[in-house]
């Protein structure tokens, strides 16, 4: 059977596409034609009940790996932009993770993964 070769893209609505775009190339580094790293990406549906994107009306959520959660966290703190996280939210299997929000409300949950030696 033929499969995808990758996540080719992210599209979705915005009240102001061009203001939004703006703030994640300022904030995150993403641009409209953008170039990711070779890693892992996470491909899974939640339940439609699911609290955990946050607010009951959030119908997706980004998840973005980083490769270094302290400093971008530093970041976007200097920028003004609230940052989230739980203990429980990281895994010593899996990395560590915190949450954020685009201008108009999106959940953007940035992943540090666990590297393959182990840390």
């Amino acid at each position: 059977m033929a499969k995808v070769l990758g996540l080719g893209g992210v599209f979705f609505r915005a009240q102001d596409p061009k203001a939004l775009a703006s703030w994640y190339q300022e904030h995150l580094g993403v641009t409209d034609w953008w170039s990711q790293q070779a890693g892992p990406t996470v491909f899974a549906p939640f339940k439609n009940d699911t609290d955990y994107f946050g607010s009951d009306d959030q119908q997706f959520m980004l998840n973005f790996r980083v490769a270094d959660l302290d400093a971008l966290i530093a970041d976007l703190v200097v920028a003004g932009i609230p940052v989230e996280t739980r203990e429980e939210w990281d895994s010593p299997e899996v990395g560590r993770f915190a949450r954020i929000h685009d201008p108009e409300g999106n959940p953007i949950e940035l992943w540090e993964p666990v590297s393959p030696g182990g840390t």
